[in-house]
């Protein structure tokens, strides 16, 4: 069972992510002693979506396709459209996503980032949220969706928009804490 402050969160983005969905968890889970790494599919500073445009970038730590999660506590997914849409079609990125889900981690996805669940058959009989505009998806995907602010399966949390962030964070320091959590792979 790790501390908050000894583990090692790995969060998975690209370009168009919800800049608040991967800047709070990252800044509070810092805040909080976690080492915490970016992963992408490519090498270059990744670009958010906030409000109407682009806004920052983060650097990248490590390509998805080099992430062993192996060397991870939790796997964060932020939201946005583009994000999750680009993700979950990359056969890395899904390796992880599939990797994580599979090994009963903390996976956390927030606002559209349960599509990457979905993607990687993790929705199926599972209690989860999601952005409104994905709920069909996530139902169509088996999920039992419901609308709360966080919602959690057996270590898989999955919020519906940044209005949620403090629930979600506080979520994923809780699960981290528990530890490993059994469930069926994707």
């Amino acid at each position: 069972m790790p501390f908050i402050d000894k583990s090692k969160i790995l969060i998975l983005a690209t370009h168009g992510y919800e800049r608040s969905e991967l800047r709070v968890p990252l800044d509070e889970l810092k805040r909080r002693g976690a080492d915490v790494k970016i992963a992408a599919i490519d090498r270059e500073p990744i670009k958010s979506w906030d409000n109407k445009d682009w806004g920052d970038a983060v650097n990248v730590d490590l390509l998805a396709k080099d992430v062993d999660i192996g060397d991870f506590d939790a796997l964060v997914l932020p939201g946005g459209q583009m994000n999750p849409d680009i993700l979950r079609h990359d056969e890395d990125a899904m390796r992880v996503v599939k990797e994580f889900v599979a090994s009963g981690k903390v996976v956390a996805a927030i606002c559209h980032a349960p599509w990457l669940l979905i993607e990687a058959d993790a929705a199926r009989d599972r209690k989860m949220t999601s952005y409104i505009s994905i709920k069909t998806d996530m139902i169509n995907a088996g999920a039992i969706w419901s609308d709360e602010p966080v919602v959690t399966d057996k270590g898989i949390i999955t919020s519906r928009n940044p209005d949620d962030l403090d629930a979600f964070v506080k979520k994923i320091v809780e699960e981290i804490e528990e530890g490993r959590h059994e469930r069926r792979a994707a």
